[in-house]
C-alpha cells in the first residue's frame, strides 16, 4: 500500500498541476474574448462591398464600453429585432445627429445610435427599426483577417 502513495503522489500533484494550467490559461482567454478582443465571422451581404460572407474580423470590446463609437466605424451589436442574432453595420448617426430616412428625417436621441448596412438596396438596419441603443454594441471591428489576400484595416469609407 505504501508503495502505491509513494507512486500515486507525484502522479496526483502533476495531473492538478496540469489542471490547475488549464483553468488559468482558460480565465485568461475567457477574459479576453470577453472584454478586450473578440474574432467574429461575417455572414450576408449587407455589408458588402465591405465585408462579405465568411469574411474574418478582428474586433475589440473596448470602445463601445467607454462610449467611443464614432460615425463610419463598423460594429458588432445585438440585432434589435431577434436578440439572439448579432448583426454587423456601419454607424452612419450618433445621438444628436439628425438622419433622413425615406421622406422624414428624424433625430437620433440620446445613449441612440443609427446603424446601416454598406450595401443599402439589400440590408434591414435603423431604415427599418430605428435608431439602435448603445448598449446592444458588442464590439467595433479593426482589422479584416481573412482571406488572406484581403486583410486589411477597416477604415471609414472614402467621402463621395
Amino acid at each position: 500500500m505504501r508503495l502505491f502513495t509513494r507512486n500515486f503522489r507525484p502522479l496526483t500533484r502533476r495531473v492538478f498541476g496540469v489542471i490547475g494550467v488549464i483553468i488559468k490559461y482558460g480565465c485568461i482567454a475567457h477574459c479576453t474574448f470577453e472584454y478586450v478582443a473578440d474574432i467574429v465571422v461575417c455572414s450576408g451581404s449587407s455589408m458588402e462591398p465591405t465585408l462579405f460572407t465568411n469574411n474574418v474580423l478582428l474586433t475589440e470590446h473596448i470602445s463601445p464600453r467607454l462610449q467611443k463609437i464614432k460615425r463610419g466605424d463598423i460594429i458588432v451589436a445585438k440585432s434589435p429585432t431577434d436578440p439572439r442574432q448579432f448583426v454587423c453595420k456601419r454607424v452612419t448617426g450618433i445621438a444628436g445627429d439628425r438622419v433622413k430616412n425615406g421622406f422624414y428625417s428624424e433625430i437620433i436621441p440620446p445613449g441612440h445610435v443609427w446603424l446601416e448596412g454598406d450595401n443599402r438596396g439589400n440590408s434591414t438596419d435603423s431604415r427599418s427599426y430605428g435608431p439602435v441603443p448603445a448598449g446592444l454594441i458588442r464590439s467595433r471591428a479593426i482589422l479584416r483577417v481573412w482571406p488572406p489576400q484581403d486583410a486589411c484595416l477597416l477604415t471609414k469609407p472614402e467621402e463621395e
